[in-house]
């Protein structure tokens, strides 16, 4: 259990009162990821990124990634939760930390092909599969967002994007764009054979005894929610009994989520965020 769940986001620094940070009240972004269910689209979101080959390479090139799988999505997830919900300095530092690691990897594919983590063009694939995964399961768990609070979360995470780096004029801008871009990109991607090498610990993690139930569940979503041309190439099996298992499953928690109190459903970083941009800004000791 320990060594599962070493690395898991639970809290944030309290930060500095009265800055929210990069969003803040009234944010799409703060509304959406805040809910602890959009953890459900953690896997996804990794198989959808390793799909692209130079993320596949780099993955098994320079981390211990078959081992430890889900260490690595914890780490992802409060760079994410930091971002979103630190205040200035944490959300910067967040990105430094995510930066640093990202300078020193780079190589050559199994077919040759050069990469670098550092590249606009990963970069940008990497983070439009974190909003796409946040939207899929928003929309399935909680319900679809209209299309003008999609454009406004697809235009408040191109912040993050950007501090990442990402150049602003390759970003797609608007929610159609966006999934425009997405629906290209995975149309032209070819999983490769290290891709699928680091599949399986991500769909069917080594967890301990009492969590299964929990992590069948989780497959159950990932398989589920993933686009169906990555489901054939991973060779991911799926069926009509599972696709209904799946819509039960949503539809419990569609109905069950919204009646939950915040500290139940809503990841603490985000409630830590609401009374530290609510409270009047510390007085400077000068």
């Amino acid at each position: 259990m320990a060594n599962f769940l070493r690395g898991f986001p639970w809290r944030l620094p309290p930060g500095r009162s009265g800055d929210p940070g990069l969003y803040g009240p009234g944010s799409v972004t703060w509304r959406v990821n805040g809910e602890g269910v959009l953890m459900l689209g953690g896997p996804r979101a990794l198989l959808m990124q390793i799909a692209h080959p130079a993320v596949a390479s780099g993955v098994a090139r320079f981390s211990d990634f078959p081992a430890d799988a889900f260490a690595r999505l914890w780490r992802t997830v409060d760079a994410m939760l930091a971002v979103s919900f630190g205040d200035t300095e944490q959300a910067e530092r967040a990105v430094e930390d995510v930066t640093a690691v990202h300078r020193r990897i780079r190589g050559r594919a199994p077919g040759g092909e050069p990469y670098r983590a550092m590249d606009p063009e990963l970069l940008l694939w990497v983070h439009d599969t974190l909003v796409d995964s946040a939207l899929v399961v928003h929309e399935r768990f909680f319900g679809k967002l209209g299309e003008s609070d999609r454009d406004a979360y697809v235009r408040e995470m191109d912040r993050q994007a950007v501090l990442f780096g990402v150049p602003p004029e390759i970003l797609p801008g608007s929610a159609r764009a966006f999934q425009a871009y997405v629906g290209e990109t995975l149309g032209s991607l070819e999983v490769s054979d290290e891709a699928r090498a680091l599949a399986p610990p991500i769909v069917r993690p080594p967890v301990p005894l009492a969590l299964r139930p929990v992590a069948r569940f989780q497959e159950l979503v990932t398989v589920g929610l993933l686009p169906a041309r990555l489901r054939e190439a991973y060779g991911l099996r799926w069926t009509a009994g599972r696709a209904r298992a799946l819509g039960a499953s949503q539809a419990s928690i569609r109905a069950l989520a919204p009646r939950l109190p915040e500290i139940a459903r809503r990841w603490p970083h985000a409630r830590a965020a609401a009374r530290r941009a609510a409270e009047r800004p510390a007085r400077s000791s000068r």
